[in-house]
């Protein structure tokens, strides 16, 4: 074999490598990214429920000013949230709005009964699962993604190409209670 052959069969093969790895981290990067604007969608959607939610409510129990600011500071809070992190953090504090929201309405025999609270009661559980599973395909996503840019000899590359480890989206020991909701 002629050393040049095997100089460039190596250059070729280690060409190919970066090629092939790029290309890779930039594709699992953009299935972090597109699996975060599936939780987004869902964050938004939820959100846009929720004045609905207290409106019904509202007409119930007028007295109960304080729930009602307090789930809108928390939904104020998850619709400006620019990462994971913050999001997490604005949807914990949404959900424990919710639940007083929740609570209040069981005093409320009337409002339990209320076709309209129970659609959007119901529209919020789904809503729920859906963000659930858009977690889920978040963080296999952000799994994925940070194992590819640390092991060897990609984190190499990774480092090269400024490739950072994504922050996973976390439920809180709140969150991973069950709740339950009586009407």
């Amino acid at each position: 074999m002629n050393p040049l052959y095997i100089t460039f069969g190596v250059l070729g093969a280690l060409v190919l490598w970066v090629l092939f790895t790029y290309n890779s981290l930039i594709t699992l990067r953009n299935r972090v990214r597109e699996a975060w604007s599936q939780i987004d969608v869902q964050l938004k959607r939820r959100s846009s429920l929720i004045p609905n939610l207290v409106e019904t409510v509202k007409g119930y129990a007028k007295h109960e000013r304080e729930v009602f600011e307090n789930v809108t500071k928390a939904r104020s809070a998850l619709l400006g949230a620019k990462n994971p992190h913050e999001a997490a953090a604005a949807n914990d504090m949404l959900t424990g709005a919710l639940k007083s929201l929740f609570a209040l309405a069981e005093n409320y025999p009337d409002l339990r009964a209320s076709e309209n609270f129970k659609q959007l009661q119901e529209e919020l559980s789904d809503t729920e699962t859906k963000v659930a599973a858009s977690r889920q395909f978040y963080n296999t996503n952000v799994m994925d993604y940070n194992t590819k840019i640390k092991v060897f000899p990609n984190v190499i590359l990774a480092g090269m190409f400024g490739f950072k480890e994504v922050e996973f989206f976390k439920a809180t020991e709140d969150e991973k209670k069950e709740v339950k909701v009586a009407f």
